[in-house]
């Protein structure tokens, strides 16, 4: 008959202990990752949900905000993805249209779904997209080229101290659907 060591007891409840609190901590860090992005100012989500289109707000022909355009590619995704335009200066409040361009280089149907990110974070908020090829997912044949549109507008109340927004997309890959 064996008897327990009480060393290896207090071990075992300790490692126990240890698991339950890194399994905590690892459903944590979504919400704390996102407390840290607000608290830095590096949270750069936009909306996911068009927004309406202004009515009555009239463009701030006093200022302007440059927008910068970028795009990049998941390396699992074999696509060409840009913007028509790398950049382009925009007064707050006017509606902007513009779109990305993309082909697909494989032979055969893939569907992307673009993220879009601002930065600075803290100006994401006065980033608002009417239409966004980003709010679906993007099914494209082999071979084939799409224009995808890109219709927004800055808030006039964007402060003064953003001068620059810089959106980038990152575009992803989607697993095949059943019956595609």
């Amino acid at each position: 008959m064996t008897q327990s060591n009480p060393s290896n007891k207090k071990l075992t409840i300790k490692l126990l202990i240890a698991t339950v609190l890194m399994f905590g901590f690892g459903f944590a860090l979504v919400p704390l990752y996102d407390v840290m992005c607000d608290a830095l100012g590096i949270n750069g989500k936009t909306n996911d949900v068009a927004a309406i289109q202004p009515t009555g707000m009239e463009p701030d022909m006093s200022r302007t905000i440059r927008v910068e355009f970028m795009a990049h590619v998941n390396p699992d995704m074999p696509w060409e993805f840009r913007p028509k335009v790398i950049s382009m200066d925009v007064h707050p409040g006017q509606v902007i249209q513009t779109e990305y361009l993309a082909f697909n280089e494989s032979g055969r149907k893939l569907v992307g779904q673009a993220v879009p990110s601002v930065s600075p974070g803290n100006g994401a908020a006065y980033f608002n997209k009417i239409e966004c090829f980003c709010f679906n997912q993007q099914p494209l044949e082999g071979n084939q080229h799409a224009q995808m549109p890109l219709i927004f507008y800055i808030e006039p109340d964007i402060p003064d101290s953003i001068n620059t927004l810089t959106l980038s997309y990152t575009l992803y890959k989607l697993p095949p659907q059943e019956g595609s």
